[in-house]
């Protein structure tokens, strides 16, 4: 945990014109224990700093955007991710369940662009192709049938 009279480093998180995030933090201190608390509720913006004070695994940030709710959003996602992680691993190395975490994210992501991506000219045609095969053949078997 952060130790009395050192504030925890305000990171940025800022939004750019595609809407992709950013998120450029360091952890206020750094615990290897485990712990399997339940999230708690992340506290409001602060007006005058502009910033959001958020916990990702009993780790405490404060990180700057310009949508306090979404940096919200993200933190409690990372912080399930990781807690998830702990739960299926014997380690107790908070960096190495953030890397994990990371990698499951990272998974989840590249699913759901290959998903999202569109189909490729060539594969249009070959699927174009492969339908017209298959409609002569059930037309065939439809006349001799």
């Amino acid at each position: 945990m952060a130790s009395a009279g050192k504030e925890p480093s305000t990171d940025s998180l800022d939004r750019d014109l595609s809407n992709r995030e950013t998120l450029d933090a360091d952890p206020a201190a750094k615990d290897s224990r485990v712990r399997m608390n339940p999230p708690r509720e992340m506290p409001a913006p602060s007006a005058v700093t502009g910033s959001v004070r958020v916990e990702i695994f009993d780790q405490v940030y404060n990180l700057r955007g310009s949508d306090a709710d979404y940096i919200v959003k993200l933190a409690e996602y990372v912080d399930g991710k990781m807690r998830a992680v702990s739960e299926h691993t014997a380690t107790v190395d908070s960096v190495r369940l953030a890397v994990l975490a990371a990698l499951n994210i990272a998974d989840e992501y590249h699913l759901l662009k290959r998903r999202l991506e569109p189909v490729s000219p060539e594969a249009r045609q070959r699927a174009s192709k492969l339908a017209s095969a298959l409609d002569e053949v059930l037309e065939d078997t439809r006349r001799t049938g």
